[in-house]
């Protein structure tokens, strides 16, 4: 079965091709779908398979740049990108990937990144699904007693309303997004995102996804395709920064992108035909699996980690698949009877 594996040359280690393919694709998929990078499942799944943490960082980095692009080209067409937004998030960005890149190499020079940036992922990551399963829940304790704020529908955390009350200069509209705010609000945001990015090794998505929606104030599907537009951009940076710093496997790269490309298409059709909170929710459930595999990967438990990483991923992929095929049925069927209405 040697076939199976092939040779890394950068990072000196044999890898389970496949895998690759598997974890490129699935992170297609999910990443046009939650508006992400999706790396913060190719981390652990790198790690896993035989990466050292380093290793898996900087070439999860430059993967989710090219896979971005895909998934941010095809949701500028559904109008699902504030450009706007996005440009002057970059500001904080490319600035805080930086200062998370230079703590990990830090962390590599005193033998610490490995046990550190697992343990780190694994408080964030637990933040991170708490509350948006406490958004879910407050929005359905709302919806029960009638209360719709605005023209937002009902809504359970509510944060960005007191942000939207801060009017340092310059003071500016979205007009995608739909809202008003000073620039310092999304610069601010994006720089904590973008240091917690280059630490982490992810794109951000996973932290500025929830921070665009519960800090922010953007709608679901736009605070999607931004945040893609910004993985992008702080992607090509972060696999520029990490080249230098020589912790890009390349082969690894290319092979992952080979999936990613068919299942960013995806992930990102199947965005139209889901609500906001259903994107919410298999967010959340995605996160937490995340969490378990990493906890498991921490205490020695590799097989287990990697079962309950990849079984996880598959799951919410095909629950992906089956939003878009539903989906597209249903609006078939719709112009389909239009049609013979018409005639």
């Amino acid at each position: 079965m040697d076939w199976l594996y092939m040779y890394m040359p950068i990072a000196g280690v044999e890898i389970f091709w496949p895998g690759l393919v598997l974890l490129g694709f699935s992170v297609g998929v999910i990443g046009g779908f939650f508006g992400m990078g999706g790396a913060w499942m190719v981390t652990p799944g790198l790690n896993i398979l035989g990466f050292p943490m380093a290793f898996a960082i900087g070439t999860d980095i430059a993967h989710i740049a090219g896979k971005s692009m895909v998934s941010t080209f095809r949701h500028s067409k559904f109008g699902n990108v504030d450009y706007k937004l996005g440009i002057v998030m970059l500001v904080g960005t490319m600035v805080g990937i930086e200062c998370g890149a230079q703590i990990v190499m830090w962390l590599e020079r005193i033998g610490r990144v490995g046990s550190v940036v697992r343990w780190v992922y694994v408080v964030f990551l637990f933040l991170i699904a708490t509350m948006v399963f406490y958004d879910y829940y407050k929005a359905v304790q709302k919806k029960k007693v009638g209360i719709v704020d605005g023209d937002k529908g009902t809504e359970g955390v509510t944060w960005y309303r007191t942000f939207h009350k801060i009017k340092i200069p310059p003071v500016m509209h979205f007009k995608a997004a739909g809202f008003t705010c000073s620039a310092w609000v999304p610069i601010g945001v994006s720089f904590l995102t973008g240091v917690l990015a280059g630490f982490l090794g992810i794109g951000g998505g996973l932290l500025r996804m929830p921070a665009l929606i519960y800090l922010i104030g953007c709608p679901t599907h736009i605070a999607v395709g931004t945040d893609l537009f910004e993985v992008m951009i702080s992607g090509l940076y972060g696999a520029f920064t990490y080249t230098l710093k020589g912790r890009i496997e390349l082969v690894a790269v290319f092979v992952m992108l080979t999936g990613a490309a068919i299942g960013a298409q995806i992930g990102t059709v199947a965005t139209k035909y889901s609500k906001g909170y259903g994107i919410r929710v298999a967010f959340g459930c995605a996160v937490l699996a995340c969490m378990v595999s990493i906890i498991l990967k921490q205490y020695g438990f590799d097989a287990a980690a990697t079962v309950v990483i990849y079984g996880a991923i598959s799951l919410i992929c095909l629950y992906i698949i089956v939003v878009m095929f539903k989906g597209a049925a249903a609006e078939l069927r719709e112009k389909k009877l239009r049609q013979e209405g018409v005639h």
